[in-house]
């Protein structure tokens, strides 16, 4: 795993080193809660978890220049959804695209040190121009931070997008994400 710095620590404090790619075995580990700690931002496991690595997560960089996700999902013909959804003409729901984006949002959060639990709070604009067919090999996701919010309320706000085998076919404006303390902890 490569390592960036965090341009969020208080100045005069050594920055913890973060991984800047991760495994679906870390991946897994953050549906445990072992990644950033218990009571913190978890991924679903599977099979809600939506895609198979994290090729690419920065604090920088982006199309607004304040952080960025990129992910990867290999699509196989086996997949749970495709045998539900629908019978005889197969489609992964679109939904599960989207819940992927906000999945990637809540990481990029616990992945800044935020404290908390992750929940999707809304979405601006969702835009489809195509389907995820068992014929399709790999998904990539893409998260743009467009804001975040470090206090007692946690907050990401990002633009996501999904392409099917490098053709972009979802687009999603304002993917809003959260972390909340559980109920009797300090806030942050």
């Amino acid at each position: 795993m490569s390592s960036a710095s965090d341009p969020t620590a208080p100045t005069g404090t050594p920055a913890p080193a973060r991984a800047t790619q991760y495994s679906y075995e870390d991946l897994l580990a953050c549906g445990r809660g072992e990644l950033f700690g218990a009571g913190n931002a978890q991924l679903p496991l599977p099979p809600m978890l939506m895609f198979d690595r994290i090729v690419s997560i920065g604090a920088e960089g982006g199309a607004n220049g304040k952080g960025h996700v990129l992910a990867e999902f290999d699509i196989r013909p086996d997949l749970w959804f495709f045998g539900c959804h629908f019978k005889n003409d197969p489609v992964m729901p679109g939904c599960l695209g989207l819940d992927a984006l906000w999945q990637l949002v809540g990481f990029h959060l616990g992945w800044l040190g935020a404290p908390g639990r992750g929940r999707a709070l809304g979405v601006g604009e969702v835009k489809f121009t195509d389907q995820v067919l068992p014929t399709v090999t790999k998904v990539v996701y893409g998260i743009d931070i467009k804001r975040v919010r470090l206090g007692k309320l946690v907050l990401g706000i990002a633009d996501g997008w999904l392409e099917a085998d490098g053709t972009r076919i979802y687009e999603a404006k304002d993917l809003r994400v959260a972390l909340f303390q559980a109920q009797g902890s300090p806030a942050a």
